[in-house]
C-alpha cells in the first residue's frame, strides 16, 4: 500500500501499524536479557533475532531477549539506529515475484558500544543472567590462520588488550575478561556460540580464545579450554547489505520510517550443535535443527553455497555483472556452477541426513537468481583472503589428496587473483575490499609476467604453490583469462549446454 504520512519506528507506534505489517504481539517490558550478541548487522537480524522474536511469539523465552554489542567505529551506526528505535527494526523477506512481507523484530532489548562504556558491556557479560554470548564477526573476525589453524597474536588491538591492567577494547579482550570475572565470582561460564561461516566455527572460537585466554593468564586459558562450550553452527539466509532504496519502500508500504531495516531470502536454515553450559531457548520448536554433528551440513553449506559464491563472484565481476542475481541467472554461469558443485565440491562432502543434495544444490542456484534480493558481486567479493582459504582450499586439497577433479577450483581462484588486480577488463579500477590489500595487489599485479606470484603468498595458500597439479590448472586459467576474459573462461570451462 501507499503512504502518505511515516512514523519513526518506535515502541509506541506499534499499536496504530496497518494490518500489513506483522508487529510484536508480546509484552517487551516482561523480556530480560540471556543472549549477549557481538556484532549486530544484518545477517544477525535475519536470522538468530528473528528465531528469537519466533519463540517470544509463542510466549516463550522470556529471559532469552537479546542484548546487542558493537566494537568496531562502523557499529556506532547500529547503536544510533537501535537506540532510537526502541531496538526495533524491520525484518521484509522477498519473495522472487516481488512480494514483500514485512514483520518489526523486537527480540533485540539493548544495545551496547563498547567504546562508550567498556564497563557496561564486562558487567553484562559477568551478569548470571547471560547465559549465551553470541558471534557474527565474518571470518576474519577470529584472528586465525586457516593455513595453520594458530591464533594470531600480532594484532596491534590484541596486544594492547593483552597488556597489563588494560580496559578491553576488542572483542577478545572483553568476553575474556567476562569470562575471568564469572570465574573469581565462581559463576559458571556462559556458552560462547559463534555464527560464522567458518568450518568448525565452535572449534576455532574455542582454539582463539583460548589461546588469548591463555597468552593473558594461563590458568584463564586452561579454565577457559576446559569449561566453556563452544558448539559448532551452520547458519544460512542470504542477506545482502541494506540497499538503499529499502528504507523508502519501508515508509512507502507500510507507513513507517526504519533507519536501519533489513531484507532477505524467503530461505532460513540454522543447524545446531545441542551443547550448551547453561541451557538454551527451545530452538527446536521455531525449526532450528539441533544436532550432535554439525559437520556434515556445515561442510555442504560451506563447499557449495559458499564457495559457489565465489565461484560467481571474481569471474561474474570481470564480466560485468554487478547484481548476483544477473550471474546467477546467466545460463553459461549456471552450468559452471552445477560442474563445480557436482564434480569437485560434492565428492568432498560426508552424507548429509535428511537431505538430497541434488535438490539442495537446485535449490541454490534458485535463491542465487532471486532478483527481489539485488545482492552485490562486489559483497560477494569482499575479503577474499579470509574466505578463499576457508571455501575454496579445502576443496582444493582433499581433491589432490585422492587424485580427484580440481580444474574449476583452481579456476576460481585464479579469477581472484585476476581480480584482485584491481582493474577490470575493461581498464576500469575496482575497490579491492580485503585486509590484505596492500600485500595481495602487487603481488597480482605482477602475474602478467610471474603467473605465481600470488600464489607464493604461503600464509594464504600454505604449500599449494608445491603442488604441480594445482599450479598447471591456475596458470592455465590464468592464461585463459588474459587471452579469453572471463564469460569465454567460464563457458570453456563450463562444458556444453
Amino acid at each position: 500500500m501507499t503512504r502518505d504520512t511515516s512514523a519513526a519506528l518506535q515502541a509506541a507506534i506499534l499499536p496504530g501499524l496497518d494490518t500489513g505489517i506483522a508487529v510484536p504481539t508480546y509484552d517487551r517490558s516482561e523480556i530480560t536479557t540471556g543472549i549477549v550478541h557481538f556484532g549486530v548487522g544484518g545477517f544477525h537480524r535475519a536470522h538468530q533475532a528473528m528465531y528469537i522474536d519466533r519463540l517470544l511469539e509463542r510466549g516463550e523465552a522470556r529471559e532469552w531477549g537479546i542484548c546487542g554489542v558493537g566494537v568496531l567505529p562502523a557499529d556506532r551506526r547500529m547503536r544510533d539506529a537501535l537506540t532510537a528505535q526502541d531496538g526495533l527494526y524491520t525484518l521484509s523477506v522477498l519473495t522472487p515475484d516481488g512480494r514483500w512481507n514485512t514483520r518489526v523484530i523486537g527480540s533485540i532489548v539493548e544495545y551496547l558500544y563498547a567504546p562508550d562504556d567498556p564497563e557496561a558491556v564486562l558487567a553484562k557479560l559477568a551478569d548470571p543472567a547471560t547465559r549465551i554470548v553470541s558471534l557474527t564477526v565474518t571470518e576474519g573476525g577470529y584472528h586465525y590462520s586457516a593455513t595453520t589453524g594458530a591464533f594470531d597474536a600480532d594484532d596491534p588491538d590484541i596486544q594492547a588488550d593483552l597488556a597489563p591492567n588494560a580496559v578491553p577494547a576488542t572483542l577478545f579482550g572483553l568476553i575474556v575478561e567476562g569470562l575471568a570475572r564469572r570465574k573469581a565470582r565462581g559463576i559458571a561460564p556462559f556458552t560462547v556460540l559463534s555464527c560464522d561461516n567458518i568450518e568448525g566455527n565452535g572449534h576455532v572460537a574455542r582454539t582463539t580464545f583460548s589461546a588469548f585466554a591463555a597468552l593473558r593468564d594461563r590458568e584463564l586459558g586452561d579454565w577457559v579450554a576446559r569449561e566453556v562450550r563452544f558448539p559448532n553452527s551452520m547458519v544460512d539466509r542470504i542477506t545482502p547489505v541494506t540497499p538503499p532504496e529499502a528504507a523508502a519502500q519501508v515508509a512507502r508500504r507500510y507507513g513507517v520510517v526504519d533507519r536501519w531495516p533489513v531484507v532477505t531470502e524467503p530461505f532460513t536454515q540454522w543447524v545446531l550443535e545441542d551443547s550448551f553450559t547453561l541451557g538454551r531457548p527451545d530452538y527446536g520448536a521455531v525449526g532450528v535443527q539441533l544436532v550432535e554433528d554439525v559437520a556434515p551440513y556445515e561442510l555442504m553449506k560451506l563447499r557449495l553455497l559458499n564457495a559457489s559464491h565465489q565461484a560467481l563472484a571474481y569471474f561474474g565481476y570481470l564480466t560485468g555483472y554487478r547484481l548476483v542475481h544477473d550471474a546467477a541467472q546467466d545460463p553459461v554461469f549456471r552450468r559452471f556452477l552445477l560442474r563445480y558443485m557436482d564434480i569437485e565440491a560434492t565428492p568432498t562432502l560426508r552424507p548429509v541426513p535428511g537431505v538430497d543434495l541434488d535438490q539442495y544444490k537446485q535449490t541454490l542456484l534458485e535463491r542465487f537468481a532471486n532478483p527481489a534480493i539485488g545482492d552485490t558481486v562486489a559483497r560477494l567479493c569482499a575479503e577474499s583472503s579470509d574466505r578463499i582459504p576457508k571455501w575454496v582450499l579445502p576443496v582444493v586439497r582433499q581433491r589432490l589428496a585422492e587424485n580427484g577433479e580440481i580444474t574449476c577450483a583452481a579456476a576460481i581462484v585464479a579469477s581472484w587473483a585476476r581480480y584482485a588486480e584491481g582493474v577490470d577488463e575493461h581498464g576500469e579500477p575496482i575497490e579491492i575490499v580485503d585486509r590484505l590489500r596492500d600485500r595481495l595487489i602487487p603481488l597480482a599485479r605482477r602475474q602478467r609476467d610471474d603467473r605465481t606470484a600470488f600464489l607464493r603468498d604461503r600464509s594464504v595458500f600454505g604449500d599449494l604453490i608445491d603442488e604441480p597439479r594445482f599450479v598447471s590448472a591456475y596458470v592455465a586459467a590464468l592464461d585463459s583469462l588474459y587471452a579469453k576474459g572471463a564469460r569465454a573462461t567460464v563457458a570453456e570451462l563450463a562444458g556444453p549446454a
